[in-house]
């Protein structure tokens, strides 16, 4: 007699983004230390090792790139009269940043 909880294949574990707590700290710090420039980095790594959906990496760039657009238009002449456009990219980071920590958290399930 089979008993199906004993014989039954083993589901392949998710690929994990980071391999120690040193990786974490250092992919997490990437958006921050690169001034949001490269804030979709950690995601689009994240999606070529198949931790997340390639849906949420392109998101992620399509998002950074009208962060960094519309920071740029905001302050067309360069004489730094408004707040917002700093205001979005420190939003950028501080969000980067978070969601990069979070990327292999087993309680998120969007996008994996």
């Amino acid at each position: 007699m089979a008993n199906p909880y004993i014989n039954a294949p083993l589901t392949p574990a998710r690929p994990r983004m980071y391999n120690s707590t040193l990786a974490k700290v250092i992919w997490t710090l990437v958006p921050v230390i690169t001034i949001s420039l490269c804030a979709a980095v950690p995601f689009v790594v994240a999606a070529v090792k198949g931790v997340i959906k390639p849906w949420l990496a392109i998101t992620y760039v399509a998002a950074e790139i009208a962060v960094l657009v519309l920071a740029t238009v905001l302050d067309p002449q360069g004489d730094a009269t408004s707040p917002v456009a700093g205001l979005l990219l420190i939003l950028l980071i501080v969000a980067s940043a978070t969601h990069t920590a979070l990327l292999d958290d087993d309680k998120i399930t969007v996008g994996k």
